[in-house]
């Protein structure tokens, strides 16, 4: 086998994430990125292409005889974000950022494409490179490409993002948990309006939505365990628009997030039953509307020791450490519902890298040296399944 790593294509990745930074697309209307990565893929030998929506795309690499089945997934939308990042090649789309790293992970994965198109004589099996649309917009593009048939026959799927504050190239990986569910609520208040100076004739909603929020902000401290993971915050709370009369309508937003799925529901039945005594306690009226976001991403221990034994041989056991869970709500839990699934991160560099700002932040920026480290990963992890 020749030595892969010394031909890595280190300047085309690079090429590739500044290109695709310039020109970030919102989720679901990823029609020039999905083009680029299509263009860039179809200049590989080996390679198959397939459009299983107008802003995703799908590579298939069939080694030299049967095996197992590997997806490698990267998701390639961006946020509504105007960008302050100190870089020479900032967004040219007004109010759209790359502000969470999924150029990088667009780059390293066409750059694992581009190696291991060139080694199908020693693999067995299929590799899927799955370029994802829409991850940051519920109910995410991973459900739909899942709905379409792409993870049909997938015995793993292997994801990776990007992580600012940590070490450029530190691997992070874990079992278990990694991610929360992401739901959203709407709670929309009907009382009676009336003027300031008579509020014994009104039902106040703004009183009302004040209620909810007080006591709904107890439903995580005073009926789910502290040894559970949970968060219930609001966003907004909106109604009225002067100073002295008592609007009928008040409208509240949050996002409810758990670490498994009995908290979760838990937390959903006890918001519906909170909100509906309260309100009716008042004479007011309401109506809940619920969205359901992403699960969990739970990691299997088989497939992050597969991730664990690639790190091994790319950064060494010292630049690994053991990812926390966060609250944050990730689409990769999708592919992992249904196959074998490790999604691990990949530091992207510190405060003193000029890598401080997390991901969202319109300064965020990351140290390139991930996108190699990140690439190199999709590759062994392949190698180790797939090597003949």
């Amino acid at each position: 086998m020749n030595d892969w790593k010394q031909n890595l294509p280190i300047t085309e990745v690079v090429g590739w994430r500044r290109h695709l930074h310039q020109h970030p697309e919102l989720s679901f209307k990823e029609f020039e990125t999905s083009n680029f990565i299509y263009h860039v893929l179809s200049q590989f030998p080996n390679i198959k292409l397939t459009r299983p929506t107008k802003t995703s795309v799908v590579g298939i690499l069939e080694g030299k005889q049967e095996g197992k089945t590997i997806a490698l997934r990267a998701d390639i939308d961006a946020l509504a974000v105007t960008e302050e990042a100190d870089v020479d090649f900032k967004s040219k789309n007004d109010g759209v950022m790359h502000a969470c790293g999924h150029d990088a992970h667009t780059a390293m994965l066409l750059g694992a494409a581009k190696v291991l198109s060139e080694m199908t004589d020693e693999l067995s099996g299929t590799v899927k490179f799955i370029f994802q649309h829409a991850e940051e917009v519920p109910p995410g593009g991973a459900k739909e490409l899942i709905d379409l048939g792409v993870m049909e026959n997938v015995d793993y799927v292997f994801g990776i993002h990007v992580v600012t504050g940590a070490p450029a190239g530190m691997i992070g990986l874990g079992v278990g948990a990694m991610t929360a569910s992401s739901d959203y609520f709407e709670l929309k208040i009907t009382g009676r309006g009336s003027h300031g100076s008579m509020p014994e004739t009104s039902i106040d909603a703004i009183t009302i939505g004040a209620e909810l929020v007080s006591n709904l902000n107890n439903i995580v401290s005073r009926n789910i365990s502290a040894l559970r993971n949970a968060v219930l915050s609001f966003g907004e709370f909106s109604s009225g628009e002067g100073y002295n009369a008592i609007p009928e309508i008040a409208t509240i937003k949050g996002t409810v997030r758990a670490t498994d799925v009995v908290t979760r529901q838990e937390i959903k039945q006890r918001i519906y039953e909170v909100s509906e005594h309260i309100t009716k306690a008042y004479n007011g009226e309401i109506d809940i509307k619920w969205i359901d976001g992403y699960s969990a991403v739970v990691n299997d221990a088989s497939a992050t020791e597969i991730v664990r034994a690639a790190a091994n041989k790319i950064v060494g056991e010292k630049a690994q450490v053991k990812a926390p869970t966060i609250m944050g709500g990730e689409d990769f839990s999708a592919y992992a519902g249904v196959t074998k699934g490790s999604y691990f991160y990949v530091g992207a560099g510190t405060a003193e890298e000029g890598c401080g700002y997390m991901a969202h932040s319109p300064k965020f920026n990351i140290n390139e040296k991930c996108i190699v480290v990140g690439m190199q990963m999709h590759v062994q992890i392949i190698l180790d399944l797939l090597k003949d």
